[in-house]
């Protein structure tokens, strides 16, 4: 009867599924309980954080100031992901509930009335924001201030923020923004 299945065209392998996940080569696909074929498993979106493990650095080849505590981060480099992220919400490109969790409902809340506002406006369909150098300072180990100037077409803005490490986690979060 095993020999009845195999013959059958239903019982034939069926070729791989042609769906998103498979159209993209640059996401991985589950197979058997394993991430890739070669058996990794996936990275947790905080691993970058924590470095190497047993280090408590960044991972990155930077220098680590700004914060003290179990995971040191490099106070500039926090402040430029986040800068581009900030700036990608006041733009329109990134929804502002992605940024939720990053920041404090005070910073929440200054945040959205930016966006209600059109804080950034773009100068025309085709304008790209470009981020200048964003400028940080520490005022104290747990907080980072920094501004950044956003070039859109013709007009020039100024957007600045606070980053705090709150909770047991020490967790950044921005607790201010503004922009002009």
């Amino acid at each position: 009867m095993t020999a009845q299945l195999s013959t059958h065209p239903t019982a034939q392998p069926a070729a791989q599924p042609t769906t998103r996940l498979a159209a993209r080569p640059h996401r991985r696909v589950r197979a058997s309980g394993a991430w890739d074929p070669a058996g990794r498993r996936p990275r947790h979106p905080r691993a970058a954080c924590n470095g190497p493990a047993g280090t408590g650095g960044t991972g990155g080849t930077g220098g680590t100031g700004g914060a003290t505590g179990p995971a040191r981060h490099d106070a500039g480099a926090l402040a430029a992901r986040f800068a581009h992220q900030l700036v990608e919400v006041l733009t329109g490109a990134r929804p502002s509930g992605q940024l939720m969790r990053h920041t404090s409902l005070d910073g929440y809340g200054q945040l959205a009335s930016l966006v209600r506002a059109g804080a950034l406006r773009r100068g025309g369909p085709t304008d790209r924001p470009r981020l200048g150098p964003v400028h940080d300072r520490s005022p104290s180990p747990d907080a980072v201030e920094a501004c950044v100037r956003v070039d859109l077409g013709r007009r020039h803005h100024m957007v600045a923020f606070r980053l705090e490490q709150r909770g047991p986690a020490g967790q950044w979060q921005c607790t201010a923004v503004e922009a002009r």
